[in-house]
C-alpha cells in the first residue's frame, strides 16, 4: 500500500442520512451509552434519516450472557427503536473473511507471528516482524508504511490528524485467538449497511484514521464522523470502566433522558414536562439544536447540571 502523505478525507455529497448506534454486550446499558444512543438518534432524526442498531458482539470472553438482549430491551423502553432489523456482528464473519482475503491477496495485510512480549519490548507498536518468529495462530495485520498520515474534520471535535505509522503501526485485523478485530468489522459493516454518518463517543476518535485507511484499502466510502463527549467519573475514568457505570432505569426513563439531554448541551427548560416517552422524544426533536453540542472530548458526570448554560448560543 503506497504511503499517503498528509491525506485529507474529502467532503462527501449527502446521499441521505443513515446513522447507527453500536453497543458492545459487556454489561447493562449505562448513562454514557445512553448519551451516544440519544445523540445519534437525534442527529439522524433531525436530518430526516434512518437510525440503525448494530450489536458489536465480537469478543465472547468479554461478553456478559444476556447483556445484548437487555440492552435492546432498555433501548426500547427509552423509545429508541431501530428503523431496520438489529444486526449482530457475530453472524457476519463471512463478510469479514472476504474483506480480509482481499487484503491478503493484494499484499495489504499479512500474517504476524510476533508475541505480545516481543511487541512490548519494542514499545508496543508493530513496524516489522521479529525475525524467525513462528506461531501456530498468527494474527493478521494491515500494513501501515512509514509516512502514512490521515487527517479529517470531525463534525464536533474539529480537525484531527494522525501519523498512523508512528503512532499506531501495523494494526490487527484478526486476532491470534481467531476473533475479528473491531477495526475491520466496523468498517465492513458501516459500508454494508450504507452508513453515511457515524456518531459515537470521543474515546474512538483516534481509531478513526485506522478505519479510514481500511476504507481506502477496501475501496469503501468514508462516512462523516461526529464524536460526542465521553462521560467520565470524578477520577476521569470512562463510566463503562468505573463504579459510576450504574445501569439506567428502564422502568423510569425520563430522569436519565433529561440528564442525557443536558449532557448534549440542550436547553433544559424545554424538556421538563412529564410526558409519555414517545411524546417526550418528539418534543426533544423539535427543540434539538446541533449547534449546542459540547465540543469537548470528556464531560464529568458531576457537571451535567452546568453544561447547558455553558453552551448556550
Amino acid at each position: 500500500m503506497a504511503a499517503p502523505a498528509a491525506t485529507d478525507v474529502p467532503a462527501r455529497a449527502d446521499a441521505g442520512y443513515r446513522g447507527r448506534f453500536a453497543p458492545s454486550p459487556t454489561g447493562a446499558l449505562h448513562f454514557g451509552s445512553l448519551l451516544a444512543a440519544l445523540g445519534s438518534w437525534l442527529l439522524a432524526r433531525a436530518a430526516g434519516g434512518a437510525w440503525l442498531v448494530r450489536v458489536e458482539d465480537l469478543d465472547p470472553p468479554r461478553e456478559v450472557p444476556g447483556a445484548a438482549r437487555r440492552q435492546l430491551e432498555t433501548l426500547a423502553a427509552f423509545g429508541l427503536h431501530a428503523d431496520e432489523p438489529v444486526v449482530f456482528q457475530s453472524a457476519r464473519g463471512a463478510l469479514y473473511e472476504r474483506a480480509l482475503a482481499d487484503l491478503l491477496e493484494r499484499g495489504l495485510a499479512f500474517a504476524c507471528h510476533c508475541s505480545r512480549s516481543a511487541l512490548a519490548a519494542g514499545g508496543g507498536l508493530h513496524h516489522a516482524c521479529v525475525a524467525g518468529a513462528r506461531r501456530p495462530d498468527p494474527a493478521v495485520r494491515l500494513r501501515v508504511p512509514a509516512g502514512t498520515q490521515v487527517a479529517f474534520d470531525d463534525g464536533l471535535q474539529g480537525r484531527f490528524a494522525q501519523d498512523v505509522h508512528a503512532q499506531v503501526g501495523d494494526f490487527v485485523l484478526r486476532r491470534a485467538d481467531g476473533y475479528w478485530a473491531y477495526q475491520l468489522a466496523v468498517v465492513v459493516d458501516d459500508a454494508a449497511q450504507g452508513i453515511t454518518d457515524v456518531v459515537r463517543g470521543a474515546d474512538l476518535l483516534d481509531s478513526t484514521p485506522r478505519q479510514i485507511l481500511l476504507q481506502r484499502a477496501l475501496g469503501l466510502p468514508t462516512p462523516r464522523y461526529l464524536h460526542l463527549p465521553v462521560i467520565v467519573d470524578a477520577e476521569g475514568h470512562k463510566l463503562s470502566k468505573s463504579m459510576a457505570a450504574l445501569p439506567v432505569d428502564a422502568a423510569d426513563p425520563l430522569p436519565a433522558l433529561r440528564a442525557a439531554w443536558r449532557a448534549l448541551g440542550q436547553a433544559p427548560h424545554a424538556m421538563q414536562a412529564t410526558l409519555p416517552i414517545e411524546a417526550w422524544l418528539q418534543r426533544a426533536l423539535l427543540h434539538f439544536d446541533a449547534r449546542r453540542l459540547p465540543a469537548r472530548a470528556t464531560l464529568p458526570f458531576a457537571a451535567l447540571h452546568n453544561i447547558a448554560g455553558a453552551n448556550a448560543v
